[in-house]
């Protein structure tokens, strides 16, 4: 008798519970999240490299197109995606956490098996939302600069900085910029390490997410701003400061969704 393969668990659509939780909450995500960092270095390093390496070619990329208007933004956007990186550093905190011992072929193992479960959807989301990022950058500079060429990063910088219509360009790009960081970050800050730990379907990720976000308003807040200026600052060392501050928050983003979203029932 031949042997049928086992199907894979489908994804439920319970709905995880959230937590009110505090600004304490955020010190002690933070906290575990050197912790884990210090206690498995390599981990960290290695898909914090991963990202940053990511970083130069993309932006290496735009400037063999002579796209030099486009290295700031993308650099600003870059950061985007950066929830989707760290899947691998969720895996683990989750493995330390759980007392599993670590094993490069076991972290990197659960990494690739997410791109046949709902989290391979989220990565979908996530470039969709840099894509648009990207793309109101390019028609921002059309309605506010007009057909000027920017030969260098310098003369695209001095134009913005220097001209009422590279004013009007800056400001409007940060808001529109401010607004799909809120977006992303209401969407992915749960959702992402929630679709790794257990069987749910993305849908439901992202609504316990925005939940968690609207249930915690202040603390989401502090978070999200946060994690955008330790990441900007991370930013300014050609991308290698992001070696050190992807794992730490990707570690502490881990034991923030402990904190938010309680423990499926058995």
């Amino acid at each position: 008798m031949t042997k049928q393969p086992q199907a894979k668990p489908a994804a439920t659509s319970t709905m995880p519970i959230v937590r009110r939780i505090g600004l304490s909450d955020l010190k002690m995500a933070f906290a575990a999240g050197l912790r884990d960092f210090f206690q498995a270095p390599l981990f960290g390093l290695f898909f914090g490299g991963f990202y940053a390496l990511g970083g130069l070619l993309a932006v290496a990329f735009v400037a063999r197109l002579d796209m030099h208007y486009m290295i700031y933004p993308l650099a600003i956007g870059f950061p985007l995606v950066g929830p989707f990186v760290a899947v691998g550093i969720y895996e683990v905190s989750r493995s330390l956490q759980d007392g599993r011992p670590l094993s490069w072929s076991g972290v990197l193992t659960t990494v690739w098996r997410q791109k046949g479960r709902e989290l391979s959807i989220m990565a979908f989301v996530t470039l969709f939302i840099m894509w648009m990022w990207m793309y109101q950058v390019r028609l921002l500079v059309a309605l506010f600069l007009g057909f000027r060429s920017f030969s260098t990063l310098d003369g695209f910088i001095y134009t913005v900085l220097n001209t009422s219509d590279g004013l009007r360009f800056l400001t409007a790009g940060h808001l529109v910029g401010a607004l799909l960081y809120t977006v992303l970050f209401s969407v992915t800050v749960v959702s992402i390490p929630l679709l790794l730990d257990r069987e749910v379907d993305f849908v439901t990720a992202i609504i316990t997410s925005i939940k968690a976000v609207l249930t915690n308003p202040l603390v989401m807040m502090v978070w999200g701003l946060f994690v955008l200026a330790l990441t900007g600052l991370a930013l300014l060392p050609a991308f290698l400061g992001l070696f050190i501050v992807l794992p730490i928050l990707g570690h502490a983003t881990w034991h923030l969704y402990q904190r938010v979203v309680e423990p499926a029932s058995n």
